[in-house]
């Protein structure tokens, strides 16, 4: 599923980091300030965490946090085989919120504590 692109595209710290600015559902205009985390895989999300402030993932954090009631209602009234473009971006959105939850409530800090140079590479995931 291609996202639909409104500007121009961010590249972070990683050739395989990039992330394309995408429109969400209107009733969550709110949170299109995340746009830059509306990343297809798995991979991409966890190069956005590393090359991200805690700041940043905090503010995200929060503000996806207190819209999730909302967010899991809308898209759950779609199939997730046949979900608008839009809803599919909340969704990847979401994806990143929960990515960067690990750093925010239990870490305090982009990266796995005392994990050394060790790096999380997603070989397969399931196909949305």
């Amino acid at each position: 599923m291609t996202l639909i692109t409104a500007s121009a595209a961010l590249t972070a710290t990683s050739d395989t980091l990039s992330v394309t600015s995408a429109r969400l559902p209107a009733e969550f205009v709110d949170l299109e300030q995340f746009s830059k985390w509306i990343i297809e895989s798995q991979d991409a999300r966890y190069e956005m965490r590393l090359a991200s402030s805690m700041d940043e993932m905090q503010s995200l954090y929060d503000m996806v946090l207190a819209r999730m009631p909302d967010i899991l209602e809308y898209c759950n009234t779609f199939e997730l085989d046949d979900m608008p473009d839009d809803a599919h971006n909340l969704m990847l959105l979401t994806y990143s919120f929960i990515q960067a939850s690990f750093s925010v409530e239990a870490w305090k800090q982009q990266r796995v504590p005392d994990s050394g140079a060790a790096y999380i590479s997603c070989t397969n995931e399931p196909r949305i």
